[in-house]
């Protein structure tokens, strides 16, 4: 939503992108000093979300968080240990008529991005006390009204290296209903502070670090082949209903670079040893790297197909994901991310051959100037890049495709309905047009053929 490129030059260049993302403090061990924090804003009473499992983990994770608030005298704390992974929105619905009860002045996430998530929609509902879930909801799922009250203050405490929701003001939940994902975007959401602690993710299994891992090579790739910012119209009749997603930026280009060139280089050392410390230390600067790329520019196709991947799965395919112990089915989020990847950059490509390129050399572990590289014809450019995200995620053991995870050719109507209703990131993709138009429709349905297997 920005201004035109034919306005004049003085109001073409008026304030077209916004930058916002959460302060970081990274480093090992400073989950410890949460406590402080809390201290030191003047907490009445702080709101702590967790899942079952984190909840049980060692000093690291969950204890290190909990022991760091009991040490800070007269600090009250509750704690809510219900978040599933995968929010749905019962879940969500739960988490809020907890929080709204509690009435607490300040909020801590200590988990992976359905913990952050869970607790970014219970603060914002604890200040909306009579507000529905779908007021906020992404148009044209739910309302998309723009967040005008002041959050209250939540730190969130990564202990996975994926999703990146310690630094966004992003917030995604299955609608079962309606079998597919979407969510709440709006920078009033932002954690006012990321604690990267890097023993955090130590316990991880060695699937959550690839599922995990994905999500910040999509988030990286996708917000990096973004529609430019300035070619998103027409401007907003006010800030206060700028999108978080704004298109490809300078500014959020350097932070998706960094963690895609990190991503490629340290996920593959990671699934090889999943006891590598330093490069469980880079993916977790990565990911809030990835975080803070996507979160002002925006993904676009991966995520949009995604949701109805997973959604679609409970009631479909029911594919149980090895290595995630959990009673129903399940398709990790970084690996839903992932199954049509090498489909969608083939057909981006043509949108911005030279950023595709620059990206086929990080998969090939050259430079953009490689001879090998510049020879390769732009309209040729897209077929290079599915076949190095192909390899990539082969060598991580990632399932080859759609097929491989229990889709057939009869699902992919439904899975291209499923996508339809994601403008939030669908508006953001190259080359596809009216998503709701023929031309769409048609374009989603071969993204999603050509993803059937590869």
């Amino acid at each position: 939503m920005y201004l035109p490129t034919c306005l004049p030059h003085h109001e073409r260049f008026t304030v077209l992108v916004q930058v916002a993302a959460a302060n970081l403090r990274f480093g090992e061990g400073v989950t410890r000093e949460v406590g402080m924090d809390f201290k030191n804003m003047n907490a009445r009473k702080i709101a702590v979300f967790t899942d079952p499992n984190i909840a049980k983990l060692p000093p690291a994770k969950m204890a290190s968080a909990i022991a760091s608030l009991e040490a800070q005298p007269d600090l009250e704390f509750v704690v809510y240990d219900r978040v599933v992974a995968e929010p749905t929105e019962a879940s969500w619905r739960d988490a809020i008529a907890w929080a709204r009860k509690e009435d607490c002045s300040h909020f801590l996430a200590v988990g992976g991005g359905s913990v952050m998530d869970t607790a970014k929609a219970a603060n914002l509902f604890s200040v909306y006390k009579d507000a529905d879930l779908f007021d906020f909801i992404n148009a044209p799922v739910g309302k998309g009204l723009p967040i005008k009250e002041k959050l209250r203050p939540l730190i969130a405490v990564p202990t996975t290296a994926g999703t990146g929701s310690e630094t966004t003001g992003t917030a995604i939940l299955d609608i079962t209903s309606m079998a597919f994902k979407t969510g709440i975007a709006n920078r009033a959401m932002k954690p006012i502070l990321g604690i990267v602690d890097t023993l955090n993710t130590r316990t991880c299994s060695r699937e959550l670090h690839i599922s995990a891992g994905l999500d910040v090579l999509f988030h990286s790739l996708e917000s990096y082949t973004a529609i430019p910012y300035n070619e998103r119209t027409p401007r907003p009749s006010n800030p206060i209903l700028r999108p978080a997603y704004q298109g490809s930026n300078p500014v959020a280009d350097i932070f998706s670079m960094w963690a895609l060139r990190t991503t490629v280089k340290h996920l593959p050392r990671i699934a090889k040893d999943p006891s590598n410390h330093e490069s469980l230390s880079q993916m977790m600067l990565a990911a809030s790297f990835a975080g803070i790329g996507f979160g002002n520019a925006g993904v676009h196709l991966c995520h949009g197909i995604s949701y109805p991947i997973s959604g679609l799965n409970k009631k479909g395919p029911q594919f149980k994901y090895p290595g995630y112990n959990v009673d129903h089915p399940i398709i990790p989020h970084g690996v839903t991310v992932a199954l049509p990847a090498p489909a969608v950059f083939q057909f981006t490509a043509p949108s911005s051959p030279d950023r595709h390129r620059e990206a086929l050399a990080i998969f090939r572990d050259t430079t953009p100037s490689d001879p090998s590289i510049t020879a390769i014809p732009d309209n040729a450019v897209g077929a290079h890049l599915y076949e190095a995200i192909a390899r990539f995620l082969d060598a991580l053991g990632v399932p080859r495709g759609l097929k491989a995870v229990g889709y057939t050719k009869a699902d992919i109507p439904a899975l291209v309905e499923g996508t339809i209703p994601q403008r939030r990131v669908l508006d953001l993709a190259p080359g596809i047009g009216d998503v709701a138009g023929e031309d769409g429709r048609e374009h989603l349905t071969r993204i999603i053929e050509n993803s059937m297997e590869y």
